[in-house]
């Protein structure tokens, strides 16, 4: 039986002065006690402890004036945590305008009541000490205030400045998976009125290779299940996922599943606090997760474990699949590339075979390779062997990092697509400048030329090289002259030394963030004299955190959750949709950008309201339903949190909101997309994708006919027989548009109007939704019925291949298993992939660098951590950048635990950390965590922060020493797999 605490979604009433004392809680009962006498009552150690100085009481920005006990006004406001993708709820209470406590919601069925270090202390977000304050620019050297007017001013007449002499293509967006959904699709259409697709967020350096891997595979390319539906799964393999310190509310329901008898499998080269909780821990090379994955396939079919009706009915290409798998991964080849042994091979697909549903899970260990599209399709073809899509307990699940890369992702700015994941084609620029209001070719004409609209931009992971590359290899006209850094880390980013260079060279450098992050350090630290460049102009803008602005976020379940303002901007901060309106007024385009929305006085000033917002996604983004999640819905939702089953996350019985009087009966918590059609046809969202035991109209599936019908001969629709429950349609079919419907005589079904709106169209096009609801009324799919694809044929490897990573300590197995072929022009950059594999051979790079180097997370941090770094709660926590390294790597170089060493690479750059010694890692590897920022190859950096806004730990930045690689398809970086060596210092 679950605890429940059940408090009003706000509550303000005056007291007594008794009465108001105890709620007050903490601070108010027990007024003496300090934060380490806390501590110490709460069992924390508190380790070598913080400077007195950084353990001041916040001053609290614009506070209210003192009220009498019992006078004041008291609030609870219900908001999500806004570190990883786990969406966990939070009731922070607010006094007087000041958030003073917070309380996890037991009521959540994501969160149950509970927190990990990072959401207990969000709190601290809302007291601002270490925040950026002040519009700020770079004036030799130092950082200056200035108002926010000469900020717009400045910054726009250096855009337009730039357009003019370089074209819009010159400047550079780098937006956020902290923003908001609404903030993210708008952000997407403000670079679009700008005039380019160069804009990209943190998704494509941590899943954008699940993303395309995915979504080639089956349809959609995003977690199929969810968290709550682990509970169900009868065995587990986390591979390249540390949950315990990255996600660590999600084991809470693997733990409930282990209760039940589920099977854990961890599959890592570290042993990690997840591989703890594990029944079976499985080590290996880093990089080799082809081969593991492929030598599990391996034994399942020598002994016709697979599930061949599944196969049969909903899986194309899976014998070619078998065919590869048979000849190349035997035990010989497995062990030798991932160091695992046959024993240990078939003990696991044992597990897999016996222990079904059986579900996986996968993170940036899997994802952060040159290969990192191949290894995520492995992981898929695994479970469409084992038949374990599509039902609850399977499935891939599919954790992201930040609270809403799920959404940012989803609507916002990506640089090959629009929201929703449509294509930069005309149909898709005409298809959203009808929602928008305005005209196409004025869109059209903000770009350079009409073929600039349609190609996809530079990504995030390479806009360095947008900056340095030859010009004559770059696929675009000019190189980039401006960067905003809208929300992003860039010591989450590999080439640290490089991207100090590309900073140097910018004519313009934007940071708007809530707090400075390392781009304001790095860009004020003196770089090389032939890299300066004297007109660089640099601002940095302080942006509202979440929980001073409302919205929706999107957790990696893909259930939509709406955040409550809890207190005004801090200081002189502004929401990010407001300063994008702003901006819009100043390039002369706000009127374009947000003629679709109210406006709302904060501060005095417009902001377009977020709500509105959200309407205008729900009547654009049909293709992957985020059309039916309506503010009302979510809202009534986070209401009646209680109602929603814990396993399921289904509402129980039947559930009116008696606030709206809207009825949840039938609804999954949160209305995980697809949610079809409009709000009004109460599409109750689909908590587990691909689902045929449902009738679509209750959130069931199948797969995605999105790569045609037929193939060489073969069809590419599901068999028949192969459908979900209750459609009229019983084996395969494409999906819907107007002359299909026509063909089935259900174009009857649409009014008059419909017809005429929705004639030329298909499903994702049809501004009314009626083709979407039509469809489903017959019980069918509006995307179609297909098998998923085991191969790919818009992929430069059609089944996936083991290539070794560019920079590796095995020049034996490059041999057997090389690199792509250099590419002239991906993503308008070129890119080397076996050119530099084999000069780094050449150059005898495993000699000089004879350890494997990874990164990962911690429990403690976040991201870059410049957010985590500045909380006071957590910096106490973990103080020290480090390297792990195994004890007998480290004996042979003299370290001992606790010793500071350097940690040196190919790039040249050298890392100034704490050793930790370690068996967590094996005797080829180092790991160290990519949180830290602040120190430079031994210098502190502390004097290039705006003064008094430095976060409270820094250190190295493992990104200033990764090296060079990326992925073929999506350009995601290669932090997880290259090489260094460790001396003591």
């Amino acid at each position: 039986m679950l605890l429940t605490k059940k408090s009003p979604a706000t509550e303000t009433t005056a007291r007594s002065p008794f009465v108001h004392s105890l709620r007050r809680g903490l601070s108010q009962a027990l007024p003496t006690m300090d934060r380490r006498a806390f501590l110490r009552r709460s069992g924390l150690g508190l380790g070598v402890g913080l400077a007195a100085s950084q353990l001041t009481l916040v001053k609290k920005a614009n506070a209210a004036s003192k009220v009498a006990v019992g006078d004041g006004k008291i609030e609870v406001k219900r908001t999500i945590c806004t570190h990883c993708s786990v969406g966990c709820a939070i009731d922070a209470v607010v006094e007087n305008g000041v958030w003073t406590r917070q309380e996890p919601v037991f009521d959540s069925p994501i969160n149950l009541g509970a927190h990990c270090a990072k959401g207990a202390s969000i709190r601290e977000h809302g007291h601002g000490e270490y925040r950026l304050r002040y519009p700020m620019k770079l004036v030799n050297g130092k950082y200056e205030r200035i108002s926010w007017d000469t900020a717009l001013n400045e910054i726009t007449a250096r855009m337009m400045e730039l357009r003019k002499a370089s074209g819009p293509d010159s400047v550079y967006f780098v937006g956020s998976s902290k923003h908001s959904n609404e903030q993210a699709y708008l952000m997407r259409k403000f670079v679009s009125f700008w005039g380019t697709n160069n804009c990209d967020h943190q998704a494509r350096i941590c899943h954008s290779t699940t993303v395309a891997g995915v979504a080639n595979t089956w349809g959609y390319g995003a977690m199929t299940n969810s968290y709550n539906d682990m509970q169900n799964s009868k065995v587990a393999l986390y591979i390249g996922s540390n949950a315990a310190e990255a996600h660590p509310v999600s084991l809470l329901h693997m733990l409930h599943a282990k209760e039940n008898g589920c099977k854990m499998i961890v599959v890592d080269p570290r042993f990690t606090r997840t591989a703890a909780k594990a029944d079976e821990f499985v080590r290996i090379r880093s990089g080799s997760d082809i081969p593991y994955l492929f030598g599990l396939l391996y034994h399942i079919f020598k002994n016709g474990w697979e599930d061949k009706k599944y196969i049969n009915d909903r899986v194309y290409g899976m014998e070619d699949v078998k065919k590869d798998v048979l000849a190349k991964w035997g035990p010989a080849a497995v062990e030798e590339a991932c160091g695992v042994p046959e024993a240990q091979m078939i003990k696991v697909a044992r597990m897999l075979h016996e222990s079904r549903p059986g579900t996986i899970v996968w993170c940036m260990g899997q994802t952060q390779h040159t290969t990192g599209n191949a290894m995520v399709r492995a992981s898929c073809i695994l479970q469409l062997a084992l038949g374990n899509v599509g039902k609850s307990g399977g499935g891939t699940n599919i954790f992201r990092g930040h609270d809403n890369v799920q959404g940012a992702t989803d609507v916002g700015p990506n640089p090959d697509s629009l929201p929703g994941y449509y294509g930069i084609v005309e149909g898709s620029w005409k298809h959203f400048a009808n929602v928008w209001g305005v005209d196409f070719e004025w869109i059209k004409k903000q770009f350079a030329t009409p073929a600039m609209m349609s190609k996809p931009g530079i990504t995030v992971s390479r806009w360095i090289d947008g900056v340095l590359e030859n010009n004559e290899l770059i696929d675009q006209g000019p190189n980039l002259r401006g960067v905003f850094f809208w929300g992003h880390a860039p010591n989450s980013q590999t080439r640290g030394l490089e991207m100090k260079r590309a900073m140097d060279k910018l004519d313009l450098l934007v940071v708007v963030d809530p707090y400075p992050s390392a781009t304001a350090s790095m860009a004020a630290m003196p770089g090389k004299p032939e890299d300066q460049n004297p007109n660089r102009a640099v601002y940095l803008l302080p942006a509202a955190t979440q929980f001073e602005t409302s919205g929706s976020c999107t957790a990696s379940n893909r259930s939509l959750q709406w955040r409550e303002k809890v207190i005004e901007p801090l200081w002189e901060s502004r929401s990010d949709h407001m300063i994008m309106h702003q901006f819009a007024e100043k390039l002369g385009f706000a009127t374009e950008l947000s003629k679709n929305y109210k406006m709302q006085q904060v501060k005095g000033m417009d902001e377009p309201v977020p709500e509105d917002i959200l309407r205008e996604i729900n009547k654009s983004v049909w293709t992957i339903g985020y059309t039916g999640q309506s503010p009302e819905r979510l809202k009534a939702h986070m209401r009646n949190m209680n109602v929603f089953d814990v396993k399921t996350l289904k509402a129980k019985g039947k559930v009116v909101d008696k606030e709206t009087g809207y009825d949840m009966t039938g609804d999954y918590f949160g209305l995980p997309w697809p949610c079809y059609g409009t709000p009004e046809i109460k599409h109750p969202g689909s908590p587990n994708l691909y689902d045929t035991s449902k009738h679509v109209m209750e959130g069931g599936g199948n797969f995605r006919a999105n790569f045609g019908v037929e193939r060489e001969g073969k069809s590419l629709l599901a068999e028949d027989g192969s459908h979900s429950v209750g459609s009229e349609i019983t084996t395969g079919y494409p999906e819907f548009d107007h002359v299909l419907l026509k063909k089935l005589g259900w174009w009857a079904d649409l009014s008059e109007a419909e017809q005429k709106a929705a004639e030329g169209k298909n499903w994702k096009t049809d501004p009314t939704g009626a083709i979407i609801r039509v469809t489903m009324a017959h019980g069918c799919h509006p995307f179609g019925n297909a098998k998923a694809r085991a191969v790919v044929w818009n992929f430069p490897d059609g089944i996936p291949q083991h290539r070794e990573p560019l920079y590796g300590i095995r020049p034996d197995m490059v041999a057997k298993y090389p690199s792509h072929d250099d590419q002239k022009s991906r993503w308008r950059m070129p890119v080397l992939y076996k050119s530099l594999q084999t000069k780094n051979i050449e150059e005898k790079m495993h000699e000089k660098f004879p350890l494997i180097m990874t990164s990962g997370r911690l429990v403690e941090y976040e991201g870059g951590g410049e957010e985590t770094r500045s909380n006071p709660w957590l910096a106490e926590l973990q103080q020290e950048m480090f390297v792990e390294l195994h004890p007998a790597t480290a004996a042979s170089r003299g370290i001992r635990n606790g010793e500071r060493v350097w940690v040196s690479s190919p790039t040249g750059a050298r890392i100034n950390v704490q050793a930790l010694v370690t068996p967590r890692v094996g005797e080829d590897t180092v790991f160290l965590p990519f949180h830290f920022s602040g120190h430079w190859q031994g210098e502190d950096m502390k004097p290039y922060y705006p003064a008094g806004a430095m976060p409270v730990v820094r250190g190295e930045a493992v990104n200033t020493a990764t090296t060079y690689g990326y992925d073929i398809v999506t350009m995601m970086q290669e932090t997880k797999t290259t090489i260094c060596n460790v001396e003591r210092a």
